[in-house]
């Protein structure tokens, strides 16, 4: 079977992002299959191409049975809301015309955010005559909403006529938390399966604090506090920063804000502003760095905006976290502490509450024999619930399915 994934903010195992269509690419491949990905040159995270000069479309064969397509993009992707867009068709457009090049397709896979891109996919479906899966990675229009990104009234329409267009017209629905699955249902959605986020526990080593990292940061006896992931308007870092100055006057307690984003220069000019000394940004890493990073850390944050549609989501830094063996301060209500809180993984913090935050912080630093039990436990429950390897085996089911049926 050949599955064509369009993912726009595909990330490879050595880039910056989210790493879960690689990793259950490889599970697909070593189940016989074949997988080429079309994605963008051009970094989700950090909003930088992968070369100096961007190509129409560059090959990429990272190993057997995967290829890597990337499809033109317009460059500009952090500039504006306008060059976003921009950004979004250019590759749109890109990744249809590279679409139809692709020969031999059983299955095109969609993926959304950005929703374009489903567009893109639906349409290669059905001219190639084969099966349309769509997956939902979070709820696009309704966050942008929530957030205040989309406010023009028209785009807000025509965003939402187009989420439930895709939504009838997949084959199959994917979604990746169970708090998706209402709304997906709800907006025309007929067959909507969970293959939840996760993490791959084989990754992590908990026992290691790497002490290499730590000194080349200088900051071998610190409690570290770790933010692995977006510097975006949803990630609300503005909140750790406030927690951070309030935690001065702890001299072992040391803050890592690492990752890329939209925000980033703005938070970096705000805690310069602040004078902290107790807190280092770092630039994004790779998910092949990631282990070593979250082994400095004592303790995790995972942190959104207090919106209440943040409510349904699965962050994948939570599984990370636990799957690292580290225990997790939850700024997110929802879905995801219910996670956290059923594998007694953390400590759950009102989102929006640098009090609250800091607090949990000083908690941990004092009681840190707790932590590292917690951190236990959320390890264990990854390797029961959240085991992408379990994930990728109920996915590739799905979609092996699909092709029988449809052939």
């Amino acid at each position: 079977m050949h599955i064509l994934i369009i993912h726009q903010a595909f990330a490879g195992l050595d880039e910056a992002g989210g790493t879960r269509h690689y990793e259950m690419a490889r599970f697909l491949v070593k189940r016989g299959h074949t997988v080429t990905i079309i994605a963008s040159p051009i970094s989700y995270i950090t909003g930088r191409p992968q070369k100096e000069k961007i190509a129409w479309l560059e090959e990429q064969n990272p190993e057997p049975g995967i290829t890597i397509l990337r499809s033109y993009a317009y460059p500009a992707l952090h500039r504006s809301f306008f060059h976003r867009l921009v950004n979004f068709f250019s590759f749109m457009l890109s990744s249809f015309i590279t679409g139809l090049q692709v020969k031999n397709i059983d299955l095109v896979w969609g993926t959304c955010p950005p929703i374009f891109q489903g567009v893109t996919a639906w349409l290669v479906a059905r001219l190639k005559g084969v099966s349309f899966l769509f997956e939902v990675r979070d709820l696009w229009p309704k966050f942008a909403i929530a957030v205040g990104v989309l406010k023009n009234p028209v785009l807000i329409a025509l965003s939402e006529w187009l989420e439930k267009f895709l939504y009838r017209r997949a084959d199959l629905l994917i979604v990746n938390s169970p708090g998706y699955i209402e709304h997906v249902a709800q907006r025309g959605g007929k067959k909507v399966t969970l293959i939840p986020n996760g993490a791959d526990p084989a990754m992590f080593n908990m026992q290691s604090d790497e002490t290499d990292l730590r000194q080349s940061l200088g900051l071998q006896d610190q409690y570290l506090v770790l933010y692995a992931g977006a510097h975006g308007l949803s990630n609300d870092l503005g909140i750790v920063l406030q927690a951070a100055r309030k935690l001065e006057t702890e001299p072992n307690i040391h803050f890592l804000l690492v990752g890329g984003g939209k925000d980033k220069s703005l938070l970096m000019q705000q805690a310069e502003d602040l004078k902290l000394t107790n807190l280092t940004f770092l630039p994004a890493m790779s998910k092949t760095e990631m282990p070593a990073l979250i082994s400095t850390a004592n303790a995790c944050i995972a942190i959104l905006k207090p919106i209440e549609a943040f409510k349904t989501t699965y962050p994948n830094k939570v599984f990370d976290y636990m799957a690292a063996g580290r225990p997790v301060i939850l700024a997110i209500d929802g879905v995801i502490r219910q996670v956290v809180e059923d594998a007694k993984a953390g400590i759950f913090v009102p989102p929006g509450d640098p009090d609250a935050l800091a607090f949990a912080i000083m908690d941990l630093s004092s009681h840190r024999e707790r932590g590292q039990k917690m951190g236990a436990a959320g390890r264990l429950y990854v390797e029961q619930h959240f085991d992408r390897a379990e994930s990728a085996a109920q996915l590739a089911d799905l979609l092996e399915e699909m092709d029988v049926n449809h052939a």
